[in-house]
């Protein structure tokens, strides 16, 4: 009954403290508006609503409202034409925009325009109103956006939290750590990163420090004094993305922390990779305590491509898109072809996809691209896969991981699903070895169950079963 008791309260002061205040709504759809309007009301604000943004910016102009809370696309047009306008008119009013086009470039726009806050669609109505009851009026002063590019697709909500991270890192120079596993794409937010940035007309370059010692870290950024010019000169005012620096060797983290930490690189902005977690190699002792408080002001976690399972047929028809063009070919991925691709773990993330629909745009010879032929190039990949690493080891165990993966690929490209796997792979491996066993006990069933550890009936009704009687 006490904590009943005290929610009750949290409540009742966040009304009070909530009255008075009027929230600006603007959206064409009636329920969003209803739903809004109506939790609004019961936290205690004084609500105005309304389809278009040509009432929206009368409201603003009249002086109305202490906070908006409004869709993108309107009837009348994109919420983003009239942002400008009412920053310059009323510089301190905080605009949140909702939106169903959930891309970084909402995002990006949403911040470059002046918004206070970004919400991806559908929104969680709890955070909203939380997120109303705590802003704060603070003036916003940023270039509006122009290019149009997309360099990141994905509409997940593990990536919008991406996206709003990006959105608003990127006008800063505060240094950033993203970590993801191998193949996320690390390098590529990086990138958007600077580009969306007021160092984006100065260069970006990227290296990767695992394994260099201090002296080599040195020559990378400093030069050698010579000829060769260091990424310090080359990035003046610019962005410099090192890679993997959770495999950096202590030389080079000492080396690291000086160069990051002088006045030699105040003009330039830092951006780290990693696909371990620092803060645990830190408490590990394997990475240095001072270096990691300087660079991870900002952390970044880009979630692997397995949970963000929503995302995967965006990326997928916009890879097949690129890659046939590159081919000069036509391909197009079918639903069961999606959906096949949603059932794979994908170890190599948003990488191995690309490869993959790279791979399929050359080599499958048909326009249409199904489920089954997804199943067989991803079999395929994983014969590959085993093949690499057991090439040269001609031990029992290589060799039979090689024959089931090809196994699998042929099951997978004739679309049999087989329910005695188990008793097929037996028979194969079974056969062979008694036809060799008999042959070394020159057909002897004693000494051959012997040598096999089996019981000789055992062995004669194994024989028997697989015609080598």
């Amino acid at each position: 009954m006490k904590e009943i008791s005290k929610v009750n309260a949290d409540h009742h002061r966040a009304a009070a403290n909530n009255r008075g205040r009027m929230i600006l709504i603007a959206d064409d759809d009636a329920s969003i508006r209803t739903v809004l309007s109506q939790a609004l009301t019961r936290a205690g604000f004084q609500v105005r609503s309304t389809t278009n943004a040509a009432t929206l910016w009368k409201w603003v102009k009249d002086g109305e409202g202490d906070l908006v809370l409004t869709d993108v696309m309107m009837p009348d047009g994109s919420v983003f034409e009239f942002l400008p306008r009412i920053r310059r008119e009323r510089p301190k009013l905080p605009i949140i925009v909702m939106s169903a086009q959930n891309t970084l470039l909402t995002a990006i726009s949403a911040v470059e325009q002046g918004a206070y806050e970004y919400l991806p669609k559908p929104f969680d109505l709890g955070k909203m109103i939380d997120l109303v009851s705590q802003h704060r009026s603070e003036s916003q002063n940023r270039k509006v956006l122009k290019d149009k590019n997309l360099p990141l697709i994905g509409r997940s909500m593990q990536m919008q939290e991406v996206y709003r991270t990006i959105s608003r890192v990127s006008p800063t120079d505060l240094p950033i750590v993203i970590q993801g596993e191998v193949g996320v794409g690390k390098k590529l937010v990086a990138q958007t990163i600077h580009d969306f940035s007021k160092r984006k007309s100065a260069n970006f370059a990227h290296f990767n420090i695992a394994g260099l010692e201090a002296h080599e870290l040195s020559q990378t950024l400093l030069g050698d004094g010579k000829s060769q010019i260091g990424l310090l000169q080359e990035c003046d005012n610019g962005t410099i993305f090192i890679e993997s620096v959770d495999e950096a060797t202590s030389s080079a983290q000492s080396r690291l922390f000086s160069l990051v930490s002088s006045s030699k690189t105040d003009n330039i902005r830092f951006i780290f990779s990693a696909t371990r977690e620092l803060g645990a190699l830190v408490r590990e002792s394997a990475f240095r305590t001072d270096l990691y408080h300087l660079i991870n002001i900002i952390g970044l976690v880009i979630p692997p491509l397995r949970e963000r399972i929503d995302d995967i047929g965006d990326l997928a028809r916009l890879f097949i898109e690129k890659a046939s063009e590159s081919a000069n070919s036509q391909k197009l991925l079918d639903k069961s072809a999606i959906a096949e691709l949603a059932n794979y773990s994908w170890p190599g993330n948003v990488r191995e996809l690309e490869n993959l629909m790279k791979r399929m745009a050359v080599l499958f010879p048909d326009t249409n691209i199904d489920g089954q032929a997804i199943a067989a190039s991803l079999a395929e990949q994983q014969v590959q896969i085993v093949t690499n690493e057991d090439t040269g080891n001609s031990d029992l165990s290589g060799v039979a991981k090689v024959a089931l993966a090809q196994l699998f690929v042929q099951y997978k490209g004739q679309g049999v699903t087989p329910h005695d796997l188990y008793e097929i792979v037996l028979k194969a491996v079974e056969k062979p070895l008694f036809e060799l066993t008999l042959k070394e006990t020159k057909g002897n069933q004693i000494r051959a169950a012997s040598l096999l550890g089996l019981n000789r009936n055992t062995l004669r009704k194994r024989l028997t079963e697989l015609n080598l009687q």
